[in-house]
């Protein structure tokens, strides 16, 4: 199978070799998945179980062998390397700058996702993480959202079985801290979310950053206070921006954030409202003690108006010439 005369010849070629690319390339010659060693393995299966033992042995002891010889020699040539360097006898000057100098850098989602959680700390928020795989009950039943609502469709929500999905919202931390946590309440939960949605402003899978304020005399002027000074912080410059009343389950009163975008169009970036009195009862909070606030930001609709990124879908693609930009 591996007789004396081809190990002498293997391992002569080991010491021979001059380089560590070289060594590299003998050592798949013979060690690799389809070199020298695996042919050997391979023709095992024609021999008797007596024989497999034998020379199954006599393989494995070579593999071993020549594995140390490799090493021994990667070192040796190492050494030889650095040898030459020091004594300034190889031409190459290590003092000089390298060609490709590409430094790395945080996307932008995940910039952004840092901006928001910087401002909220300002303000005395707590930042929390939360489930991304979670249960129907606090997805959806905790937050006063029917049974029958079309956001617990296949065709909008992604399910594993008739109780656990991957999460729609960052809303379903808010049952969970309130039920931990005595008012006063203040945090935000930055995360991904998952809906069965993809075009040009949608992703199956997307980042939000969910709010929540509570305490014994938060109204709406708190919740309305909150949400410009973010936003005027955030775009780093005057912005025209309109409440519009609108209808989620878990909160009431409940609006849509619109900001004027540059070519006279309001585009939605943000959802909030009161939170509903059902919810605080759910967290066992009494609505009459206690009210609270609650925000949603979607965090690539307010980092595509700030950086003017035309298609949410640039995020994913890891092109390295679009987020070369972010630097």
């Amino acid at each position: 199978m591996c007789d004396v005369k081809s190990i002498k010849l293997i391992k002569r070629e080991i010491k021979e070799v001059t380089t560590i690319r070289e060594l590299d390339l003998l050592r798949v010659k013979y060690l690799g998945k389809k070199g020298y060693l695996a042919s050997k393995m391979l023709k095992l299966s024609t021999l008797s179980l007596r024989d497999k033992k034998k020379y199954g042995l006599v393989i494995n002891k070579f593999k071993s062998d020549l594995n140390s010889e490799f090493s021994l020699r990667k070192k040796k040539l190492e050494l030889e390397l650095t040898s030459r360097i020091k004594e300034k006898k190889h031409d190459v000057d290590v003092s000089l700058v390298s060609r490709r100098n590409d430094l790395g850098t945080l996307h932008p989602l995940t910039k952004v996702i840092k901006c928001v959680e910087e401002f909220f700390i300002r303000l005395g928020f707590s930042i929390i993480s939360g489930l991304e795989i979670d249960d129907d009950y606090h997805n959806f039943d905790a937050l006063n959202i029917p049974k029958k609502h079309p956001s617990r469709d296949d065709h909008d929500t992604f399910w594993f079985d008739s109780n656990r999905l991957l999460r729609t919202q960052t809303s379903n931390m808010q049952i969970r801290i309130m039920k931990q946590e005595k008012p006063p309440i203040r945090i935000i939960v930055p995360g991904k979310v998952y809906r069965n949605d993809c075009d040009t402003t949608h992703t199956p899978m997307f980042h939000q950053i969910e709010g929540i304020i509570v305490d014994s005399n938060v109204n709406f002027f708190n919740l309305k206070w909150t949400i410009e000074t973010f936003l005027k912080f955030f775009f780093e410059k005057t912005v025209h921006i309109r409440f519009r009343s609108s209808y989620f389950p878990f909160t009431v009163l409940s609006a849509e954030v619109d900001i004027l975008r540059g070519n006279g169009e309001w585009l939605e970036i943000l959802g909030c409202g009161m939170i509903h009195p059902k919810v605080l009862c759910n967290a066992n909070l009494d609505p009459q003690l206690y009210s609270g606030c609650a925000f949603g930001i979607g965090v690539e609709r307010i980092t595509m108006l700030r950086y003017g990124i035309s298609d949410i879908r640039f995020f994913f693609e890891n092109s390295l010439k679009f987020l070369k930009q972010f630097k």
